[in-house]
């Protein structure tokens, strides 16, 4: 009871934002790519290509990391007997949000969490990232505000609360086996690239399990502390968010890792425009989705079935994202000459009418009356 009362306090969630961003900051420092110790949308992108759902070779790898967290979640949920399997809200909305969602992370190239993580190894784009996710959930606070409501769960059968958890434990399997490091077979791991750089899987997926059991324990959001900022003036889960980012500036200071700038930064880029509207949308989905995509992936562990549709989205939506060359593309020096990065044209209008398709549903989703 003391632990749960104190992990509830101020105090608590600090500690577990530093915790966090301690363990994030020391995975990429174990093998994890640069600035990219723990990513709630990068992550899942590479495990859609390990399964096939997109074939750009230099991200695809089952990150145990994400299967980690969700089964932190659930053994914290559990034990606390937060358990409880439900469903039942605008299931396809969610799955639609969640896929816009990573357009729009990905044109910025990292969800909420590495955009913290980002700004703490000294990547000043981050900070125009930061921003547009900070404006996409001050324009969701305003649906909020006029009645937006996607509706009620329901309570459902326990099995379904059972079935993410397990097809996360089915990764986890085809990883721990290597399935396949050949093309034409069932898994796909990337030989070069992002997805090839990783820290020990029994390292990550413990790291994952602990950090799992805190945020759920403490209800950690990205995008929860940007929108009780700006709604009730509670700033409870922004103080972990900067426990967060101070605890991993840190320890990059300590494992040499900072390296301020604004050109040809790791898996980054320059184009402050499209860091800015690719993350209004992701901000924007996420405040529509009711969390971000660590705070989605944490409730799916819990049970709660929209959470996971939503989840499923931002699979199914990193697949789309890279079969249509969607994504961002980070900064390059060729023969001395900075070639800025960003998403193409087709990514450009995809973003685009991502915060138009989330603007027709704020304004229109509302309870119905009986």
């Amino acid at each position: 009871m003391n632990l749960t009362r104190f992990l509830g306090s101020r105090k608590g969630m600090m500690a577990a934002g530093a915790a966090i961003g301690t363990m994030a900051a020391l995975l990429q420092y174990w093998g994890n790519p640069p600035n990219m110790g723990l990513c709630m949308v990068c992550f899942p992108r590479d495990m859609a290509g390990a399964i096939g759902l997109h074939r750009a070779a230099v991200v695809q790898y089952l990150r145990p990391e994400i299967m980690g967290v969700v089964f932190g979640a659930l053994v914290a949920a559990l034990a606390a007997k937060e358990w409880r399997p439900r469903a039942g809200s605008a299931p396809l909305v969610r799955f639609l949000l969640g896929v816009f969602a990573v357009i729009g992370a990905l044109a910025f190239l990292g969800c909420p969490w590495r955009a913290m993580l980002r700004l703490a190894a000294g990547d000043w784009n981050s900070l125009t990232g930061i921003a547009g996710l900070a404006l996409g959930v001050g324009i969701g606070c305003v649906f909020l505000k006029r009645g937006y409501s996607l509706g009620r769960s329901y309570p459902t059968a326990k099995i379904a609360g059972w079935l993410f958890p397990a097809v996360m434990g089915l990764l986890l399997g085809l990883l721990l086996l290597k399935t396949s490091f050949q093309e034409g077979q069932a898994i796909f791991f990337s030989e070069s690239g992002p997805g090839a750089m990783h820290a020990p899987v029994w390292l990550s997926l413990v790291l994952g399990v602990a950090i799992g059991v805190l945020a759920q324990r403490t209800r950690f959001c990205t995008m929860g502390s940007l929108r009780d900022a700006m709604l009730i003036r509670d700033f409870h889960l922004l103080s972990g968010v900067i426990a967060l980012v101070i605890a991993a500036f840190v320890v990059n200071l300590c494992t040499g890792s900072v390296k301020p700038g604004w050109a040809a930064m790791p898996i980054s880029h320059s184009n402050h425009l499209w860091n800015f509207l690719g993350m209004l949308l992701a901000g924007l989905c996420f405040a529509l989705a009711g969390g971000c995509p660590g705070r989605q992936f944490f409730l799916s562990g819990e049970g709660d079935g929209d959470a996971a549709v939503f989840c499923c989205g931002m699979v199914v939506g990193a697949g789309i994202t890279h079969n249509w060359f969607l994504a961002g593309v980070p900064d390059r020096m060729v023969d001395d000459v900075l070639r800025v990065g960003g998403p193409g044209h087709y990514g450009q209008v995809a973003v685009i009418v991502g915060v138009v398709f989330c603007v027709i549903l704020g304004l229109t989703a509302r309870p119905q009356k009986a």
